[in-house]
This record gives C-alpha cells, structure tokens and sequence, in this order.
C-alpha cells in the first residue's frame, strides 16, 4: 500500500486523528446512502420476485382454466364420433397444461416452495400443474390416438362377429393411461390440504375428484380390454352356460333359472347351441356340494336343484353350482356362466326394436293368444306372466322361453340398433344386478370379482358401508310377478360406543286380484300345493349388513318377531318369512347394530319386475329411542 492509499485508509476510519466534524458528518452520510441503496436494491428485487411470481401464478391459473373449458368439448367430439375434432382438442388441451406446468416449473417459483407456511401453497400449485400435464400428454392423448383408431360401432356383437384386434392394440395404451391418472391422483391425495390458502385448497380439491372419478372409469376400461378379446374368443373358443332367471318366482340374484342354453363365443362371433331347463336336468342325489355356511343359511336345495341354485345372493357360488350340475347332467365341462333376466332382455330389445318370433312350434304353442312381436314394452308381461294362462305345460313353457331367448339373442347379435343404445341396455342391466358373468379362469374372475358384474357378496366390488335385501320364493309357484316390494335404509344415531345404527326397511304389497285363487292359473298361484292358500304369496325376505356388524331386532309391522340369524362371509345375516293374501301389505324391519364404516351407507336388491329406482328408497335419518 502507498503512502497516499494509508492516508485515506485512516481518514476513511472513524475517531482518526484526521476527522474533523466535517469529514464524519460526511462519512456518515456516505454509509447512510449505502445502506439506502442496499435497501432499495433489496425491495426493487423483492417486489420484482413478487410480481414475477404473480405473473407466473396468473399464468397457471389462465391456462389450467382454459383446460378445463376444453374438456366438455372433447367429451362431445368422442361422443359425437368426431376424431379428427377430439385429436385437434386434445393438441390444444396439451398445449394449455404444458405452458401451466413449464410456470409452476420456474426457479424463482421452486424457491419459493422452500419457503415456511406460503411455501405450501406454491408446491401444492406444481403439483397441480403437474399432474394436469402428465394427464392431459401420457392419458388424454395415447387414448384420443386410440380412439381415432376404433370404430365403435363394429365393437357391438354382428352377423360377422366382432373385431377383436383394435380392442388389443388398444389395450396396453388404456392401461398405461389408466396407470397415470391413478398416480397423479396418488400424487394429489397426498397433500395436506389443511394447510393451504382457500384459493389452492379449492382447486386441488376439485382436480382431486376429478381425477377419482377417472380413475375408476379408466381403470374398467383397461379391464374391459384386457379381458374381452380372451373372454370372446380370440384365442380359442369360449362356451358359456347362459341362465335365463324368471323374476316371476324369486331368487335372491332375479328368479329361477328356467331356460338354460350354450353360449359359444368364436373369435368375436356369438352364437347359441344346447337348450335345456332346470327341469329337464331333474333333481340331484347326491346333491351337489355347497359351501356349508350358505347351507344353513338357504338348505341343501341349493345343491339339489338348478332351480334353486341361486338362493344363495353370490353370484359366484350359484354359478360354479350351475356348472357342476350341467357337466354332471350333460357331461359338458363349460368356461363360465352368464346370466339376464327378461327386464334386461328388454332393455336390449329397446335398442335393436322389436324381434318376430318366427319358430312354427312357437307359433303353435301360443295358438295365436300371445303376441307374435315382442318389444321392450311388452316382453316382461308375456314372458312373467300371459306365457302361463296360455301355455300350461312346464315343458313347453321352457321351449317357449329359450326359443324367445333365441331370437332376442339373434337381433342383438346381428348388428341391429346402434351401439350405443346396445351398449348403453347392457350397462344398464349390469347396474341393476340383471346381467351377471363368472368365469372359470382364476385371472380373470379375479379381475371380475372388482366389478357389480360379478354379483359378489364380498370382495373388491363390495363397498365397506353395504347392505343387501334379498327374496326367495316360498310358493313353490309364480306369485312374485304381482308382489311390489320397497327397501329403504334407515340411519339412526350413534350408540354408546361409537357405534352406528341401521334398519333395512322392506314393504311388500300382494297386488293379485282378489280372486286370484280362481283367476289365476294353478301354475301361477301353486294352488295351495305347498301348504300357501292359492293366491297368497310367501316369499323368505333376507337382509345382509355390513361385516362387524349385527342383527339386533327384526320387527313385522312394528311387532318383534322371532327370525333367523346367520353370518355369510363375515356379513350378518337375518332372514324371516312373509306371506301375504291378496291386497295385503307388511313392512319388515331389520335392525343393524354396530356399523363401523363412516362410508354412506347403500343398499342393494334382488332385481324384480320393477324398475330400481321405484324398489330402492332414499335414505332417511330417524333419532334413537330411549333406550339408546
């Protein structure tokens, strides 16, 4: 250092020996302004950072925004079968998350997640963004690309049978999608919501149920094609036993299988062989062995008769009962079962339009008294109830259902109706427990077992909070066609424990006429054959309550009554008997106690003639007795 640079180095120093008050009043002034500049520098860069952040965070939220404008409109071009639209939607979609997500990306914006509390908020925003973007590139866009690939309409059964080879190229792309949106909803339902700003929690809230509600749809759809090419055929062919369940006389899954038939499926093409009936294959005995603890519920009837294999709820157990007998009757080892009753045949003749019944020995039974058309208004009718007043044989009732069955199978098998009414029918009866499939593969009833179609009393398909109200008929004849029955779920308030209180509330009404002893035709009415007076219906009323739960009480028409108690699966199990003249009603009440689920609770119901929606009440909420 030279001699002039120490001069100024002591001058600059406090307290030297060269200050005078001058020189310190101006030093002081000097570091006053430094430390102006400093602190102005440091407020332009941090509102600099905040309006940068601002500018980003408006970023996200226009373009997150305008993606969701979008989604409407792709539904419409798919639904619309518009793919050259739905591809140029789902360009645009992606463009829109990916400008949201290259934001949320920024550095400033990934320090500020580093941040206490607001840091939260800006992590939670990219992880928005982020799961928007991998669902709108690696989801929306694979599947528009698929689709674009598909024609829907030669999905559906036909005279050609169904192209099978679209739906496997397409299934490895429906399964990643589904694999992405299930992580990004992963991703989202780990975030603690709690701790955010009511302008982030809302928006994640919403994408969180949106992703669940696509989760479960694209999950079915990767199933559906992982499964369906195998399952018709595409391998070699598949031979299912097809039960045509009569709701006239209840079981707990519909009525008894009268009319049975070979269903084969070819590589895509569907076609009907061997008919048969649950009384040509006569009575078992040996009988077939069942599952002990749904023996004592529903007696060795199970395994006796295929009538009666389905007393039993599960699906499952009534359908690897039914294949049994078949192979010991007809000496024919069969894929699976699938089952439908008339009311989904008639959801299925509303989208292919009426079906001439052209068989000259169906012509000849019904002497001209039964129609010749049958349609979706008038084929539960003919088949559950006019079929019996004019046809009085049993034996040539059950030729005239398999021959009916027949031609309802013809049509939806020919390509009649457009596939999304078919489509739409068969969904239908799948979601009122109408249509239900097992399969002898292990694999693939595995993944069956996760879906309504199965018609599982337990497992996957079952929701935690589940109740079941099941009939059986206790005849011995056709009465259920003029029993109406609703089920209502009551919730009452929690009991000393914690615990939860339900009834499953059943009313059953006897609309036959007065006279039904002498109207009615002895088929129909067991004329008093199995100790029921003619015309009196009598059905074994079932109710299942969720695992862990209990039978407390069964009241009929607000008496106690005494009632049997089992357990089904680690399900509680209450069943009593209900009989009923003609015009009389009863209400039946089971008492559930101990209801641990927090889940809404739900019910479901053996299908009938009815529509669901008139069996199935609405909850309601009544408070505790006294003794609660």
């Amino acid at each position: 250092m030279t001699d002039t640079e120490r001069e100024e180095s002591i001058a600059d120093e406090p307290g030297s020996l060269q200050d005078g008050p001058q020189s310190v009043a101006r030093k002081r002034r000097r570091r006053f302004l430094t430390a102006g500049i400093c602190l102005v520098a440091v407020l332009v860069l941090g509102g600099a950072a905040v309006l940068w952040l601002s500018a980003k965070a408006s970023t996200i939220k226009t373009e997150l925004w305008s993606s969701t404008q979008l989604v409407p409109k792709l539904k419409e071009s798919i639904l619309q079968n518009r793919p050259a639209d739905a591809t140029a939607v789902a360009d645009e979609l992606r463009d829109h998350t990916a400008s949201a997500r290259e934001a949320a990306s920024d550095p400033l914006w990934s320090l500020a997640s580093a941040m206490p509390w607001l840091g939260a908020n800006f992590s939670a925003t990219t992880e928005i963004a982020r799961s928007a973007d991998d669902v709108a590139t690696l989801s929306v866009a694979p599947l528009v690309k698929v689709y674009d690939s598909l024609n829907w309409d030669k999905l559906v059964p036909s005279g050609n049978g169904t192209d099978l080879n679209p739906i496997q190229k397409a299934a490895p792309a429906v399964a990643s999608a589904a694999n992405v949106v299930r992580s990004s909803a992963e991703r989202l339902n780990a975030i603690d919501a709690g701790s955010l700003l009511p302008q982030i929690a809302g928006p994640l809230t919403q994408a969180r149920q949106q992703l669940s509600s696509v989760v479960d749809e694209l999950d079915t759809a990767s199933d559906a094609a992982g499964l369906a090419p195998a399952m018709l055929g595409s391998d070699k062919p598949r031979h299912y036993l097809l039960l045509v369940q009569n709701n006239a006389e209840a079981r707990a899954t519909g009525g008894i299988p009268g009319a049975l038939v070979v269903l084969t499926a070819d590589k895509g093409k569907l076609s009907l062989s061997t008919e048969s009936s649950a009384t040509e294959l006569g009575a078992f005995n040996p009988a077939v062995s069942v599952d002990a603890e749904q023996e004592r519920i529903y007696s060795s009837r199970m395994g006796t008769f295929m009538q009666d294999v389905n007393f039993t709820p599960d699906f499952p157990t009534s359908a690897v009962t039914a294949l049994t007998m078949w192979e010991q009757k007809k000496g024919e080892k069969l894929d699976g079962v699938v089952s439908i009753d008339p009311v989904a045949l008639g959801y299925i003749l509303d989208a292919t339009g009426p079906v001439t019944l052209q068989d000259p020995q169906v012509q000849a039974l019904n002497s001209g008294k039964l129609p010749t058309q049958l349609s979706g208004k008038n084929v539960v009718k003919t088949l559950l109830s006019d079929v019996y007043a004019q046809i009085k044989d049993p034996k040539q009732q059950d030729v005239y259902f398999a021959a009916v069955a027949r031609e309802i199978f013809g049509a939806f098998t020919s390509g009649k109706g457009n596939a999304k009414s078919l489509l739409a029918g068969v969904g239908k009866g799948v979601e009122e427990h109408r249509v239900l499939l097992w399969s002898s593969d292990t694999a693939e009833q595995t993944t069956l077992a996760k879906y309504t179609l199965s018609g599982s009393i337990s497992g996957p398909s079952v929701p935690a909070a589940q109740f079941g109200a099941y009939f059986n008929d206790g005849t011995g004849a056709k009465m259920d066609y003029y029993v109406n029955r609703t089920v209502q779920l009551i919730q009452q308030c929690t009991a000393p424990g914690g615990y939860g209180i339900v009834k499953v509330r059943i009313t059953s009404t006897n609309t036959a006429p007065t006279d039904a002893a002498t109207s009615l035709p002895a088929y129909v009415t067991g004329g008093g054959s199995y100790g029921v007076p003619a015309g009196t219906a009598q059905s074994n009323v079932i109710a299942y309550g969720p695992s862990q739960a209990y039978v407390e009480t069964a009241t009929q028409d607000g008496k106690n009554v005494p009632f049997g108690a089992q357990r089904h699966d680690e399900r509680p199990v209450g069943t009593l008997s209900v009989r009923l003249a003609p015009g009389q009603s009863s209400t039946v009440e089971f008492t559930f106690g101990k209801i641990v689920q927090n889940s809404q609770p739900e019910v479901v119901v053996t299908p009938t003639i009815q529509s669901v929606d008139r069996v199935i009440l609405p909850t309601q909420s009544e408070s505790c007795g006294p003794d609660r």
